[in-house]
């Protein structure tokens, strides 16, 4: 269906309706949509992949998938589950290519003055340490740096259910629909990794836990204009 010329989507209209409107090709819709999940979605990835700008790339990726195949949500579940699947599913896929690549590019060897080989890790962009990067300047305190570095220090599994359940405050049942993993395994995996934190950080993470991860404007505005411009010049069909 071709995309139509803005429509009212007011802050009220439920998920259900925008995603009806998003499907008859209601671009207002979708960025109102999009601003509503934003930040579950951008936690979501951020818990998986451990970096901001991946992070920020998996969402835009995800919001692409969501509105091509919006007419296959039918509202037996949320349209949060729903999208936070698609962007878990996304964040999932760059783990597993980036494990691909670490197994198969070879470390670069250069000869020192006197003529002996030596390995130099071959690191991207988004591998540079966090702390280099700019947006850090941009976190409010001390004690929100510390709990996000105390999270990003859970083991994989355990890291990804205690932000869908703790940071994101999704149920058992949406985290286990979100992440296709039986609901027994979300209680057994939040239970140790709010164990774990407690170890590191004592009563303070119960206090500072629920502001971790801010979603700044200017990444929110950044991804819906983002998706935005490649949703106005893409023709693939959607369903």
């Amino acid at each position: 269906m071709a995309v139509t010329g803005p429509s009212p989507a007011p802050a009220a209209m439920s998920d259900a309706a925008l995603a009806r409107a998003v499907e008859a090709g209601d671009l207002r819709a979708f960025e109102h949509l999009m601003r509503r999940h934003n930040r579950a979605l951008y936690r979501t990835a951020r818990a998986i992949l451990k970096d901001d700008f991946e992070a920020e790339d998996a969402v835009q990726e995800a919001y692409l998938q969501a509105y091509r195949s919006i007419a296959k949500f039918r509202g037996e579940a949320r349209l949060s589950t729903w999208l936070v699947r698609i962007v878990a599913n996304e964040a999932f896929g760059r783990l597993r290519k980036r494990a691909r690549r670490a197994a198969i590019v070879p470390l670069h060897v250069e000869e020192d003055e006197a003529g002996r080989e030596t390995a130099h890790d071959i690191r991207t962009e988004s591998e540079a340490p966090a702390m280099d990067r700019p947006d850090n300047a941009a976190l409010r305190s001390e004690m929100r740096h510390l709990l996000e570095s105390r999270i990003d220090t859970l083991p994989d599994a355990y890291r990804t259910v205690f932000v869908l359940r703790a940071v994101e405050e999704l149920s058992v049942e949406e985290t286990a629909a979100s992440l296709g993993i039986p609901e027994s395994t979300v209680r057994t995996r939040f239970f140790r990794a709010r164990s774990l934190l407690r170890e590191a950080l004592a009563q303070d993470v119960d206090r500072a836990y629920v502001d971790a991860f801010g979603f700044a404007g200017d990444r929110c505005d950044r991804i819906v204009a983002n998706v935005l411009a490649q949703v106005a010049g893409d023709s693939s069909p959607r369903g």
